[in-house]
């Protein structure tokens, strides 16, 4: 690394007491034994727990996992939904020394079991409903020992062909829920994570025990998050360590309510489950906070979300999105940026008191920037000489991040040498700008920016605009080559079926952006589709689209 360290008067304070996970499991079990922790079942049903349940199940598993032979440094892969065993296998295992392997279950079965592979993953634990996708890669992976299988009823091992199999409860009750955590070097793996491989195999991003602590102190500390708060996990746990904001809850004392399964289709169960256990914290993504809002609207009698507040990430956040959660009792949507390189929260819109004079419209429009950087972060816009730009706004670079949670390298992989700078900054591949307060917007991603006539032309911008109407559920804006201009914009757009109006046309479209952009920064086509192809953590995979459609203009 090319920065300096300098050496200062020696300090008294306790550097040698490294930042650990079970330091806040243990915190959150002798100073909030009584908070309950929820989970929701598959079958719609709610297990109820508390901290002091929580730790003692984990101790259990943990003198689990050391009977099963697994010791420090070992990789465990996990596939599960947003469950209380999820969350106790992040303890249990990282608490021992090992790592837990985050197995995302959107990947490809050929993704999967290099993760699994390169990982050299010891045990798989995966939920009941999720066996069929380990068992179609089973044949191909090279280092595993044993599977456990984690479900509500007693396993049926003639219906699995994993084998050697356990059962997560069985082993758990075989043990004694007393076990004595060791200090782990802060610098060891807690857990890993591997990029949904959108070009070539996926990368391997290996957190630290001292990387998460922080990222976790940082979001706290940003968010207010404080004992009296109730977390809902909807974030999937098995990519980016669901943003990490599980660990809100034990390091505050706050409540915590796990999902289980869901989906689009389902999202009505999330309000539900907000409603009935008086959510007030969480985070999330555009693709599921929308179908949330349209169940709200379809309900007689609205909800009060008043004290509600959600971080949303992923992609940009409608403007009509957020406005519409405003309205029910002044729910709050900020924005958020990370990706899974930073843990990933490295970005978030708060709203800060040099902007309380503005006009709200002005303040609406400001929310769809991706906000400031979390303290103890550094990002800076640079151009393609690697010089700053300046902030004011307008001028384009592209976006770099550096800090205790940001990754340095990726795991066992040559493709490091051209994704970080030689002081240390990560090179995100997003353009963006930064404003004189400060805050980040990103434009594009480098790869997706629209090159007309020699202009650039952002395509997140054009695909929010669109979405604010509210005949609109998605939409995606791609640039295809152009025998004239280099590339021009197409819009690919999902109509909303919540919304009664089906005869929304191109015109349409096109009429809600003018006067926001020029005239030859608006889409040529606009083209209604049923669904757009997404990647494996929930983002608009904008090269199938552009695969599909090459020859649209020749």
């Amino acid at each position: 690394m090319a920065y300096t360290i300098i050496d200062g008067c020696p300090s008294t304070s306790g550097d040698d007491f490294q930042l650990n996970t079970t330091t806040l499991l243990k915190h959150a079990a002798r100073v909030y034994p009584e908070v309950e922790v929820v989970s929701r079942r598959s079958d719609g049903t709610l297990f109820r727990y508390n901290y002091k349940g929580v730790h003692e199940r984990c101790q259990q598993m943990a003198n689990a996992l050391v009977r099963l032979g697994v010791k420090p440094g070992d990789r465990i892969g996990v596939m599960g939904w947003n469950t209380h065993r999820y969350f106790e296998l992040y303890f249990a295992i990282s608490g021992i020394g090992a790592a837990v392997l985050q197995m995302n279950l959107r990947l490809p079965p050929h993704d999967l079991s290099y993760v699994v592979n390169h990982s050299e993953a010891k045990f798989i634990f995966v939920d009941e409903s999720l066996v069929p996708l380990v068992e179609a890669v089973a044949g191909d992976l090279k280092t595993v020992e044993g599977f456990v299988v984690m479900t509500d009823e007693k396993l049926d091992e003639n219906r699995v062909q994993l084998r050697p199999v356990m059962s997560y409860e069985t082993l758990m009750a075989a043990e004694e829920p007393v076990f004595d955590w060791p200090m782990i070097n802060e610098r060891s793996t807690y857990s890993a994570s591997y990029s949904s491989g959108t070009t070539g195999k996926p990368k391997g991003v290996y957190y630290s025990h001292r990387c998460i602590y922080l990222h976790t102190t940082a979001v706290v500390i940003d968010q207010r998050v404080c004992h009296n708060d109730v977390i809902i996990q909807i974030v999937p746990m098995f990519h980016c360590q669901g943003w990490g904001l599980w660990l809100c809850g034990p390091m505050t004392g706050a409540k915590m309510v796990f999902p289980g399964p869901y989906s689009v289709d389902t999202a009505g169960a999330l309000v539900d489950l907000i409603v009935s256990e008086k959510v007030t914290f969480g985070g999330g993504s555009p693709a599921i906070f929308m179908p949330m809002l349209e169940y709200i609207r379809t309900l007689p009698e609205k909800p009060d979300l008043s004290g509600l507040r959600m971080v949303s990430g992923a992609s940009e956040p409608p403007l009509s999105m957020m406005q519409g959660y405003w309205d029910l009792g002044h729910a709050q949507i900020v924005h958020g940026y990370g990706a899974t390189e930073t843990t990933p929260i490295i970005l978030i819109n708060t709203p800060k008191p040099a902007i309380d004079h503005w006009p709200q419209e002005d303040k609406w429009n400001n929310q769809r920037k991706q906000g400031l950087p979390l303290p103890g972060s550094e990002c800076k816009i640079v151009d393609a000489e690697g010089h700053a730009v300046p902030s004011d706004g307008e001028t384009m670079g592209e976006i770099l991040f550096r800090g205790p949670w940001v990754t340095r390298e990726y795991y066992d992989d040559p493709r490091t040498i051209d994704c970080f700078t030689e002081d240390g900054f990560w090179k995100s591949g997003d353009v963006g700008t930064v404003d004189a307060h400060g805050y980040v917007k990103v434009t594009d991603r480098i790869k997706d920016v629209i090159k007309s006539g020699g202009e650039w032309i952002s395509s997140i911008d054009l695909e929010n605009a669109i979405m604010g109407n509210e005949n609109v559920l998605e939409a995606c804006v791609v640039g295809l080559s152009h025998p004239k201009w280099d590339e021009r914009p197409v819009a690919f757009v999902v109509l909303n079926p919540y919304r009664a109006d089906k005869s929304v046309t191109k015109e349409d479209i096109l009429k809600r952006l003018e006067g926001r952009f020029a005239k030859w920064q608006l889409p040529d086509e606009v083209i209604f589709v049923d669904e757009l192809p997404k990647t494996s953590v929930g983002k608009l995979d904008k090269k199938v689209l552009r695969a599909e459609n090459e020859h649209f203009f020749r």
